[in-house]
């Protein structure tokens, strides 16, 4: 199985399984906004973009391995110390659970390689913050209020370019309109993903695509070298891409089982009673997650 997982077909085809019969609209545009480099990437400030969540006590199961928390998601952008070391998780959201711990946040949140490449002078640095997206299926709220305030920001923090990670299927949809908002605004973005036809579907400026379980957008866990080099691509791209809807293929081959590819959300071989205990998980996690207050961070982001 190499090629990509078409997600936005089976996520509709694991729902109607499950009893949900309408499919989910994923946004979709003939046009992708594009911003040229205006300074070299080596004088540009970072501003790194996540759907990760800040973990918060009292909030459920929030470590690595852990099974899906919606009580973990959070329902405003947020802004944290890029010179801190966050606790981030990801359980959030629709990862792939069965073949990511996220253990490492590296493979999710490229910190740490953003840093090194600081150090060897690929970038300027990051921005004072970095900066957190919820995941919302509504595309007009990602549009109307988490883009325009990624974008004011951005462009309190300074940011010269942008660096956006996204996570789960929806993620990929969201950070994948973010990322539109600001090259209209003039910030050049990239986005290192691994939803390679939900991400070219929206339309967007630039895409590193890594063909690996959702979770791992930034490169293969507990290794660096493959972290540098998925950064070094997306670096790479912000630089020398011309033109919108320009994707690189990242050359890295997942280690772990190649059955990840075949188990995420395959509902194909499972049974009715199967099938009625995942949909009656799905409706308990709802109003966990519809609870959720806005994350705070002690900055005030």
């Amino acid at each position: 199985m190499d090629a990509p997982i078409s997600y936005i077909a089976r996520t509709r085809d694991y729902y109607a399984a499950l009893g949900y019969p309408a499919p989910y609209r994923w946004a979709e545009h003939a046009d992708a906004p594009f911003q040229a480099l205006r300074k070299p990437l080596g004088a540009s400030r970072v501003a790194l973009i996540t759907t990760a969540a800040l973990k918060r006590p009292g909030h459920g199961n929030q470590e690595p391995g852990a099974a899906y928390n919606g009580a973990a998601k959070f329902a405003k952008v947020y802004a944290a110390p890029s010179q801190a070391a966050p606790a981030l998780g990801i359980n959030h959201v629709a990862i792939d659970f069965k073949h990511t711990t996220g253990e490492d946040p590296g493979s999710y949140f490229p910190l740490q390689a953003m840093r090194r490449a600081a150090i060897g002078r690929r970038i300027a640095g990051l921005t004072e913050h970095f900066f957190g997206v919820p995941t919302n299926r509504s595309q007009r709220v990602t549009r109307d209020e988490y883009a325009p305030d990624v974008l004011a920001r951005c462009r309190e923090d300074g940011a010269d370019v942008a660096v956006l990670v996204p996570n789960c299927p929806v993620c990929h949809q969201s950070l994948a309109l973010v990322a539109r908002h600001l090259e209209a605004n003039g910030i050049p973005t990239v986005i290192m993903g691994a939803a390679k036809d939900i991400v070219e579907q929206v339309g967007v400026a630039r895409f590193v695509f890594s063909d690996f379980p959702l979770g791992n957008a930034a490169g293969r866990p507990n290794d660096p070298a493959s972290q540098d080099l998925t950064l070094g691509l997306a670096l790479d791209l912000l630089r020398q891409a011309t033109g919108p809807r320009t994707t690189v293929p990242s050359p890295l081959h997942w280690t772990g089982d190649p059955a990840w590819k075949r188990d995420y959300g395959n509902a194909e071989g499972l049974g009715a009673e199967a099938l009625a205990a995942l949909r009656a998980e799905f409706e308990a996690q709802k109003p966990k997650a519809a609870q959720q207050p806005p994350t705070q961070h002690p900055s005030g982001g």
